[in-house]
């Protein structure tokens, strides 16, 4: 009951920072789309490159959050604020979605590769219409758990200005308020399931009964 009080006598702030975290993860997600999906499709044609980027990106990911977010703040041009968090979230979610989309486009079966070649498909041709249509389940895998991590890591950018759910938690701890923390955490935690259950939905949309049926067996 006290934390529906709480959530009542604070509904304008709770709106405004759940506001500033849908459009902080939103606004990464959509750079992380464009930029790690064009980079795991560029690493399928290098196997030696793909090694060291991923390697690059599964160091960055082990880094705590706090640390990236403390180092880029001393950065010229980013400092407090949006800049630095957005930069450090996309880098967050690199590795998922490099991985995922490597992964699928390389475990595409070669004598589909083959079949397409052999009808004269170019390259590009086959990258496209074989090879990114039958690598979208692994693809939309990785975009889910890039969401749910965002999400998360996202609370930690209140320690650098973003005044996002991750201030009630913090205030929480701070002030030895069970019910900030326990507010905080829960709507961070319903929100990641949303994204998570919005993208199911769009992914059963985009992908074929059929490749869904092979990635789930």
């Amino acid at each position: 009951m006290n934390i529906i009080n709480f959530i009542l006598n604070n509904s304008s702030l709770i709106l405004e920072y759940t506001l500033n975290h849908i459009s902080l993860v939103l606004m990464v997600l959509l750079l992380s789309l464009g930029l790690w999906i064009l980079t795991g499709l560029i690493i399928s044609w290098h196997d030696k490159l793909a090694g060291t980027v991923i390697s690059l990106s599964n160091i960055l990911f082990c880094i705590p959050s706090i640390s990236l977010f403390g180092l880029f703040m001393t950065m010229p041009g980013f400092g407090l604020g949006r800049n630095t968090a957005v930069v450090v979230l996309v880098i967050y979610a690199m590795m998922p979605l490099v991985r995922s989309v490597y992964l699928g486009v390389k475990s595409v079966d070669t004598s589909v590769v083959d079949a397409g070649k052999g009808m004269g498909m170019t390259s590009l041709q086959i990258l496209l219409q074989i090879r990114i249509p039958m690598a979208w389940p692994m693809i939309f895998a990785g975009i889910r758990v890039s969401i749910v991590i965002i999400t998360g890591i996202a609370t930690m950018a209140t320690f650098i200005g973003e005044k996002n759910l991750g201030r009630l938690i913090h205030q929480g701890i701070t002030r030895g308020d069970a019910d900030m923390i326990i507010t905080g955490a829960i709507i961070v935690s319903i929100m990641a399931l949303s994204l998570d259950y919005i993208l199911g939905r769009v992914q059963k949309k985009v992908i074929s009964p059929g490749l869904r049926f092979n990635s789930e067996n």
